[in-house]
């Protein structure tokens, strides 16, 4: 009775491995993509799988160009030079006519202070202060309303002593912004004093926004860093534009930009599957390869990864993207390490035939593997 049971139960596995074989040996290890034999019917109302598409030296090359074109595009609107400050409304206004201490608020005579100057001129002790209205405008004595908006402090000092020809003979103006308060911007994320930047005389251009929070800090993602202006935002990476040769002081910041610098743990690429250390890694200033990657987790597992099946799935504004890379052909290493991983993109490894089968059987007869193992007599 016994061998009779044996041989039955043999029998039954042999059957049932034969036929789970035949089923997984077209699957894609837990994968379900278009073209495998587990994918969606289209009147299932589930959703379509996305298509694979194979890592090959064209593709690199494709998304190498899509890369360098859609970084130009980025920041071309933002490499501007460098201009020179204009009065705006909130601008604090200093102006000092010489010699005419009753424009100027208090004011006393150089022989007076025990100065020698050589020529007669009065040296202020308060100069005469003005904030620039919301209309853009000061309220000067003989002048009447003065509208300096847009003005940069020589344009401003010729405009005034223009007006003030018409009372005083040959004027001698000094104006300068006393205080800048008109243009900010704000400085968020990984830097070490984050908050709001007074535009000043000094052009504030993207290296001297970061200088002025205190630089980067240690898990601050330099290729990650978001620039908002007026609702529509840029990526800038830092890294590659050095390597392509821009400077990043030529990106200059206007007033109401919001500067953010993102963390490293934000750019994260995910390994799973059959690999050794499954595992989350964080990308080196925005570059990560499949090679790197797959090292880093101690690469394809050997006893249980089909090294014809890994897969990159990315995420894109329309649909998901699946690539696959087969590391079975020759020059797969080169390709693995050409291909630059985004952000948020998972690395999926696929089982072997073998490893689903032993699987199912595990599952449908807990215990059983090794049962059935004894049950086999040995030679």
């Amino acid at each position: 009775m016994n061998d009779c049971l044996k041989r039955v139960l043999r029998a039954s596995l042999i059957v049932l491995g034969l036929a789970v074989i035949g089923g997984c040996g077209t699957g894609t290890g837990g994968m379900r993509l278009a073209g495998s034999a587990g994918s969606a019917d289209q009147g299932t109302g589930e959703a379509a799988t996305p298509p694979v598409n194979l890592i090959t030296p064209q593709l690199l090359r494709a998304e190498k160009e899509r890369r360098d074109k859609d970084a130009g595009a980025d920041i071309s609107q933002l490499l501007t030079p460098s201009a020179p400050y204009t009065i705006e409304s909130g601008d604090q206004i200093s102006i000092v006519v010489w010699d005419h201490p009753e424009l100027g608020g208090g004011a006393l005579t150089a022989s007076s202070a025990g100065m020698t100057t050589g020529f007669n001129s009065t040296m202020p002790v308060t100069p005469a202060s003005f904030v620039v209205n919301q209309d853009g405008a000061i309220q000067y004595p003989h002048v009447g309303m003065l509208n300096i908006a847009g003005l940069t402090e020589p344009q401003a000092r010729e405009l005034l002593t223009s007006r003030l020809a018409h009372y005083i003979n040959k004027p001698n103006i000094t104006l300068t912004v006393q205080s800048y308060r008109s243009k900010r911007i704000y400085v968020d994320g990984e830097v070490k004093t984050p908050g709001v930047q007074t535009i000043n005389d000094l052009p504030m251009s993207l290296v001297e926004a970061i200088n002025r929070a205190g630089g980067f800090q240690p898990n601050a993602d330099q290729s990650q860093i978001s620039l908002n202006r007026k609702g529509v935002s840029y990526r800038i990476n830092l890294p590659q534009l050095v390597q392509r040769g821009v400077n990043p002081g030529d990106v200059m910041l206007v007033n109401g930009d919001v500067l953010r610098v993102r963390s490293r743990d934000e750019s994260k690429v995910f390994v799973s599957g059959e690999v050794v250390g499954p595992r989350a890694l964080q990308m080196h200033n925005g570059r990560l390869s499949l090679s790197e990657a797959l090292g880093e987790s101690g690469g394809v597992n050997p006893l249980t990864g089909d090294a014809r099946q890994i897969y990159v799935v990315r995420k894109s504004t329309a649909e998901a993207i699946v690539y696959q890379l087969s590391a079975t052909s020759s020059g797969a290493l080169a390709l693995a390490e050409g291909f630059e991983l985004e952000p948020k993109d998972i690395i999926y490894v696929g089982a072997t035939p073998l490893t689903n089968w032993y699987r199912t059987i595990s599952q449908l007869f807990p215990g059983g593997m090794p049962s059935a193992a004894s049950l086999i007599p040995p030679k």
